[in-house]
């Protein structure tokens, strides 16, 4: 077995990367593709706050383990947990990061249930607040935000068609008959249970003529262009890329590709 990485070689990796002081950065976290970390996975956490500085902002996306099958059933519909930022936890098709995010001291996490993320550092409540019950993926929304705040995404030994800041070019690109679902989420408001109708651009399925998988094309579309930048932290081979950047190139690669698809 190889000796553990430590915080200082992970804070190393993560600015030979690309990441330096006061940045905004949403990562994507395979954790077992790093290897043994001495100290578990809070070190990670660690080394990006050394990185970031006080100033700079670790976010995550963490969704919300939703008990959606119940939500019909009109017996068990009244036992529905209601979303509770402070409380609900992550989903768990995303990993383990997300979590340990949020429930790191100091963390924060936005209110959409399906959309939300957790925030650590100098800008978290900002991009936590206010966050769009009505179309999360949007510009009022911690995704919103980091393109505003010129942020990046990291996938850190995460497959590239998990890029949750994709979700923003889909519902930035222009292109007809986008499928809208309307869903009903228990909400906690003011100690008590508070139903309510949300409206969103449905993400769980690719635009008609794409592959499921097409966010992948998409990142790899873009580093053939020779933007972003990749590399290794721990044993995890990463892509760094810029927010604004790739949010613009993907929703114009979305709205060619849709067309040529014969729609």
């Amino acid at each position: 077995m190889s000796a553990p990485w430590t915080r200082p070689v992970l804070a190393r990796q993560l600015q030979d990367l690309g990441l330096a002081r006061g940045d905004a950065v949403l990562v994507h976290a395979g954790l077992r593709q790093i290897g043994p970390i001495l100290g578990g996975p809070d070190t990670l956490i660690d080394a990006f706050t050394d990185v970031l500085g006080p100033e700079g902002t670790l976010l995550g996306y963490c969704d919300w383990q939703a008990e959606e099958d119940a939500v019909a059933d009109a017996a068990l519909r009244p036992h529905i947990p209601p979303f509770d930022p402070e409380r609900s936890r992550s989903i768990r098709d995303h990993g383990a990061f997300p979590e340990l995010l949020r429930t790191t001291p100091g963390a924060r996490r936005s209110g959409n249930p399906g959309a939300s993320c957790a925030a650590l550092g100098g800008r978290a409540d900002w991009f936590t607040a206010d966050h769009a019950l009505d179309y999360g993926y949007g510009p009022q929304s911690p995704l919103g935000k980091l393109v505003e705040a010129d942020g990046k995404t990291l996938m850190l030994g995460a497959p590239p068609d998990t890029m949750t800041l994709l979700h923003h070019a889909e519902h930035l690109a222009r292109f007809p008959n986008k499928v809208v679902k309307r869903f009903e989420v228990p909400l906690l408001v003011g100690g008590a249970t508070h139903w309510r109708w949300c409206e969103e651009f449905d993400t769980s399925d690719a635009p008609p003529g794409l592959p499921e998988d097409y966010f992948a094309t998409v990142v790899r579309d873009y580093l053939a262009t020779g933007a972003g930048q990749t590399g290794r932290v721990g044993n995890a081979d990463c892509v760094l890329v810029a927010a604004p950047e790739i949010v613009a190139f993907a929703a114009h690669w979305l709205e060619q590709h849709y067309h040529r698809a014969g729609n």
